[in-house]
């Protein structure tokens, strides 16, 4: 099981894990063991998590999101296998926690009379600069 919060912890059913051959380094023990972990959490079908805080985490994990609902993430950061899995589960906490995070509304705001008053001016002034462009006209 692996706690998200006081109210979200996943279930070890929700969460398969998946050890691959990595790339990167490593040498010949590359080639020879499957260090990399692919961690899957099925988050459509999670009883634990509120529907807002599933509508989240799909925009949140925007690539790693499939289309039938999971999250995978995959990690071959270190050559050791336990670490990898470990690092796995801090990102998927971290995502998930993110997602319960309900985003700031934000309000918006009108310019002030002194900004409009200062737009207006600039406009007027680069008018101005551009009607003096013209041809010189030779009888005047």
């Amino acid at each position: 099981m692996l706690r998200i919060t006081d109210q979200i912890s996943l279930e070890d059913w929700e969460l398969t894990e998946q050890f691959i051959r990595a790339s990167g380094p490593g040498g010949q023990n590359v080639n020879k063991v499957s260090t990399a972990v692919e961690l899957r959490f099925e988050a459509e079908r999670s009883p634990n998590l509120p529907q807002a805080v599933k509508t989240r985490l799909r925009k949140l994990a925007g690539r790693r999101w499939t289309k039938d609902g999971a999250v995978v993430i995959q990690v071959e950061d270190t050559r050791s296998q336990a670490r990898n899995r470990e690092i796995a589960r801090d990102r998927l906490a971290e995502l998930v926690l993110k997602a319960t995070q309900k985003p700031k509304r934000r309000i918006p705001t009108k310019p002030t009379l002194g900004s409009k008053k200062r737009r207006l001016q600039s406009k007027k002034q680069r008018g101005e600069v551009k009607s003096l462009r013209g041809k010189i006209d030779p009888d005047s």
